[in-house]
This record gives structure tokens, C-alpha cells and sequence, in this order.
């Protein structure tokens, strides 16, 4: 029973401040779509638009950082101290690499990127404008996404929340400054949210930095970032290929299952925009507010992922097996608790962001139909994430890829434009797609058959 109660309590101890940073993280871009709103809709759409285009770039970044997360926290579940230094080393190396790349391509190319992904011409001015300045400025997000992933491998999950509290509390003050033009700052609308929200992040990278090179440490004892890559250069001579190849075989299903996802709802809000402006602003409104539905389901998973990781380092499978039943019973009865007062209270939250009563009615039965979807949703982000802690990467891209375009995208484009139901139809595909998707991975974790796929052995 003791030990029951102290997985518990560690399962706790660590998803609360991964709740809080999530959130924080959530917060970050939902304070520019709220601000944004007493600017104007237009804006809101604008900014949204870029917002899906700079998630794509981030799972880009991300492919590196999830594959870490895993073999950190396994490594680290393993006591192998040296494997964990270079692939942390690895995974700083690439994503500074293409940070560079992709800051720059967004930066230069901001505009025929939004013109082919179909931006309404009366929304071009302010969404190249974002693209510029955010795009530009998202290499520091690539390193934070690093830094992040090895802190939380080894259980610090505290730390990266305390630099996303204080990144919050800029990107609030700058948005406050530079859209509307308080404190003797230039009001600058959508381009004054940008450099508010580039800011920050800059902020959040150069805290995590401060606390990366002791994320091994287990005591007090700190140090320094330049001393820490010199004691840590020889784990590098000769060149850990085998490392590399890991990190790849896990990154990349990884980013690929959810660069799929990110990609048919990319094509989708294209759909969508082709509907109307109010179409596209009302998608934009509920997919901020659902994310925080999303919210209690994905800190439970990811906090219990890490634990998970460290059992299946230590080749404890039952023990995984166990604990993931139990985080994923608790994070599906809090997410329908907060789903079901979204769908109660529905109107009251959208009429904060707008007064169009037409987006408000869609949006109010959009809420509905994403409580059957969360039954779904919440299948879906455990049994991916805990088949990658467990090493089992590659069956979870298959079922999404097949998934996401044949119904997500296939069935919504035939319900909401040939058949006439507009966005709700899309929500109803969306609902059908993640339930079917959520079964067969179920039926997978089940199975057991990730058993045997550490790569701490």
C-alpha cells in the first residue's frame, strides 16, 4: 500500500508543475487571441492562421526534443550518466541547427508561405508582419523545447514552469504596452503582440539555459554552463552515432505522427477559410478555449510518461503497465468534468471574446460535440505518449496517418462543404477520427506488445 501511495504521490509531485506549465505555455498564445479581440476579429484570424503555420515549425523542433525526452528519462531510469550527456549534447547540436534554418526561411519567405496556405487578402498585412517577427524569433523556442525535454526527463519538472511564469508575466505587460500603446509605448497591434511573444521566449531560453547543465545533479551543487561542456566534452570522442541513430528512430515517428495531425488540421482551417472570416474567427475562438480542455489530460500523460520511461529503463513493465491505467483513468474523468462545463457554459465564454451572435451559436454546439470527441481525444494523447516512453513509436504514426486524412480531413471536407453542415460538420468528422483512432491504440497498450522496446538495455 506504501508503495502505491508513493508512486501516487510522484506521479503528482511531478505532473502539477508540468499542469502549471502547460497551462502557462497555453496561456502564452491564448493572451495574444484574447488582447488581440479588443483590437479587432480580423486580427484574431490573422494571427491565428500564423499561429497553426509557427506550431508546424515547432514539431519540426520538436522531433528532436520528444525523441530526448525518452531516452533521457530512460537513460536517466537506467543510471547511464554518459548516454544521457550526449544525447542532451545531440539534441541542443540539431535543434540549434535548424532553428537557424527555418527562423530564417519563415522570416524571408513570410509572405508566399501565407498566400499559399490561402490568408484572405484583407488579413495579409498583419499576418506577414506576426510571420516576420515570430518566425524570426523562433530559434530560441527550438532550444527552449531542448532545455525543457532533458529537465523533465529526470523528474525537474518544477524548473522549466518557474521560467514559463515569468515569461507569462512579460508577454502580458508587453502586449499591454505595445498593442494598445500604454506606458509611453507606440501602440502597435498584431505587430506589437509579436514582438511581445518573441521577447518572452527569448526570456524562457535564457532561464532554462541557467538550469540545464545540473539537470543530471542530484544535489545542491551547481554548475556552471561553460564548465559543465567541458567536463562533458570527452562523452563526445568518438562521435556517438548509435546515440544519434536512437534519437532518430524516435524522433521522427514521433514528430511525423504529429506533424501529420498538425498538417490535416492545417488543411482543414484551409477549408474552413474558404467558408467565411466568421468561420475561420469561430474555429479560432474554440480551438483556443479547448485547448485548456486538452490541458489536464496532457500534463497527467506527460508527467506520467516520465515515470513511465524510468520504469522501462529499469526493465520494470508490469509496473509501467500499471501506472499508465491509472493516470489514464484520471486524466480522462477531469478532462469530461471540464469538458462538460465548457459545453454548459459555452455561450458565456465565447460572448468574452466577441459579441457576433452567429459565432457564438456555432461555437456553443461546437462545445457539445467536443465532449464526445475528448471521450476520444484523451485515448489518443495517453496511448501515444506512453507507447513512445515505452519505445513502441513506430504503430502510432500508422494509425494517425491513415486516420487523420481518410476521416479528419476526408469525411470533414464531405460534411461541412458538399453536404452543407459548414464547421459543425467538421467537428462531427474530427469527433469520429479521434475515437476510432483512440480504440485501436488502446488495443495496443493493452496488449503489451511495447514490452522489450527500451533502448536502455
Amino acid at each position: 500500500m506504501s508503495k502505491s501511495v508513493s508512486v501516487k504521490q510522484n506521479l503528482f509531485k511531478i505532473t502539477f508543475p508540468v499542469f502549471l506549465d502547460i497551462a502557462l505555455v497555453m496561456l502564452l498564445g491564448a493572451v495574444d487571441t484574447v488582447m488581440l479581440s479588443r483590437y479587432s476579429d480580423d486580427a484574431v484570424a490573422a494571427v491565428g492562421l500564423d499561429n497553426q503555420l509557427i506550431s508546424l515549425v515547432f514539431l519540426v523542433y520538436q522531433f528532436v526534443s520528444m525523441g530526448a525526452a525518452i531516452l533521457c528519462a530512460q537513460y536517466f531510469g537506467a543510471q547511464q550518466r554518459m548516454r544521457f550527456i550526449q544525447i542532451c549534447g545531440l539534441a541542443i547540436g540539431i535543434n540549434t541547427l535548424l532553428g537557424v534554418l527555418a527562423s530564417g526561411v519563415l522570416y524571408l519567405w513570410a509572405e508566399p508561405i501565407l498566400t499559399a496556405f490561402g490568408l484572405r487578402e484583407n488579413l495579409m498585412v498583419d499576418g506577414v508582419r506576426y510571420l516576420e517577427i515570430t518566425g524570426a524569433l523562433s530559434f530560441f523556442q527550438a532550444l527552449s523545447l531542448t532545455f525543457t525535454a532533458i529537465l523533465r526527463s529526470t523528474g525537474k519538472t518544477v524548473l522549466p514552469m518557474l521560467a514559463t511564469v515569468a515569461v507569462n508575466i512579460l508577454n502580458i505587460a508587453g502586449n499591454y504596452a505595445l498593442i494598445f500603446g500604454h506606458w509611453g509605448c507606440p501602440a502597435m497591434g498584431v505587430e506589437g503582440a509579436a514582438w511581445a511573444t518573441g521577447g518572452s521566449r527569448i526570456v524562457a531560453m535564457l532561464i532554462l539555459l541557467c538550469f540545464v547543465p545540473n539537470a543530471w545533479q542530484v544535489t545542491e551543487k551547481r554548475i556552471l554552463p561553460h564548465k559543465a561542456v567541458r567536463k562533458s566534452i570527452n562523452y563526445f570522442k568518438p562521435f556517438p552515432r548509435n546515440e544519434l541513430s536512437n534519437l532518430f528512430k524516435i524522433g521522427i515517428p514521433a514528430m511525423s505522427e504529429e506533424m501529420s495531425y498538425c498538417l490535416s488540421q492545417f488543411t482543414i482551417t484551409y477549408f474552413i477559410n474558404q467558408l467565411s472570416t466568421e468561420a475561420l474567427t469561430t474555429k479560432i475562438y474554440c480551438a483556443t478555449i479547448i485547448t485548456f480542455i486538452q490541458l489536464i489530460g496532457v500534463s497527467i500523460v506527460q508527467g506520467g510518461d516520465i515515470l513511465v520511461g524510468h520504469y522501462v529503463g529499469q526493465l520494470r513493465y508490469r509496473a509501467a503497465y500499471l501506472l499508465g491505467n491509472y493516470f489514464f483513468r484520471v486524466a480522462m474523468i477531469l478532462t469530461l468534468t471540464i469538458a462538460a462545463l465548457i459545453a454548459i457554459f459555452g455561450r458565456q465564454l465565447l460572448g468574452f471574446f466577441t459579441e457576433n451572435e452567429n459565432i457564438i451559436r456555432l461555437g456553443a454546439w461546437i462545445f457539445v460535440i467536443d465532449w464526445f470527441l475528448d471521450i476520444g481525444r484523451v485515448k489518443n494523447i495517453f496511448a501515444c505518449g506512453t507507447l513512445r516512453a515505452a519505445g513502441d513509436a513506430v504503430y502510432p504514426v500508422v494509425v494517425g496517418v491513415i486516420f487523420q486524412w481518410t476521416v479528419a480531413v476526408g469525411v470533414a471536407w464531405i460534411l461541412g462543404i458538399p453536404m452543407g453542415f459548414g464547421i459543425l460538420g467538421f467537428w462531427i468528422a474530427f469527433c469520429l477520427d479521434e475515437n476510432l483512432r483512440g480504440i485501436i491504440l488502446m488495443r495496443r497498450w493493452h496488449s503489451r506488445r511495447w514490452q522489450g522496446k527500451s533502448f536502455a538495455v
